[in-house]
């Protein structure tokens, strides 16, 4: 008698863990979907102005500025068609304030090309996007060859002297060279499947517990 008290309290504690963890993810789920209609107001929002008042991610931002092209950096990517090749990255001055500015993609033989540097300073259109932390399994960064694998800022600051905001401005338009990136509120949303999941065995476990019980007891 004892064992079966004992099983079933068991059972009612997985049972219970996995309705906590199911409703967790609904919480998650209604938190992403939230985040992705804020962000996909915002890129359909006109640009504005770029003040320390307003920064905030995702925002469409318009500005003036100074484009360092000596410090330019080649960070290695793909492509959209997942050709390999780089993004290229510059310091930016805005008033009193350090970005970077993405300015988009271009192939490997591009690199250092004069081409790629035509760029109306007075006319910066992009999107303010929040810099995440890079992957730790990524390669080195090689400074001395300016090739790229992750925007280190402890690397920045050995490459260029200076310290930038956390927020990067992807650079908006329809020019080739280099191609800017495509910015979408296109973000992981698995919370529903996940909250399926764990339901889904928290009933199984509850029948199969039913099942073991009506033909023991």
């Amino acid at each position: 008698m004892k064992y079966k008290f004992l099983f079933s309290i068991f059972v009612f504690f997985f049972i219970s863990v996995f309705l906590v963890l199911g409703s967790w993810q609904l919480v998650r789920l209604n938190w992403k979907l939230e985040l992705i209609n804020q962000i996909e107001t915002s890129l359909k929002d006109e640009p504005i102005n770029l003040s320390n008042n307003v920064i905030k991610n995702y925002l469409r931002i318009k500005s003036t500025g100074t484009i360092n092209f000596e410090k330019q950096i080649y960070l290695y990517s793909l492509n959209e068609k997942g050709k390999p090749g780089f993004e290229v990255i510059n310091p930016l001055k805005i008033g009193n304030n350090n970005y970077l500015l993405n300015r988009g993609w271009i192939s490997f033989d591009m690199k250092n090309d004069k081409l790629i540097n035509i760029i109306d300073e007075d006319n910066i259109v992009g999107i303010l996007k929040k810099q995440t932390k890079a992957n730790r399994f990524k390669p080195e960064n090689e400074l001395l060859d300016n090739y790229w694998f992750t925007l280190d800022r402890d690397d920045i600051f050995k490459f260029t002297g200076e310290r930038f905001s956390p927020y990067v401005i992807y650079l908006s338009g329809n020019t080739e060279l280099p191609k800017p990136k495509l910015i979408t509120a296109n973000i992981s949303n698995n919370h529903k499947k996940y909250a399926m999941t764990w339901f889904s065995l928290a009933i199984s476990i509850f029948i199969l517990y039913l099942y073991f019980r009506k033909k023991n007891y």
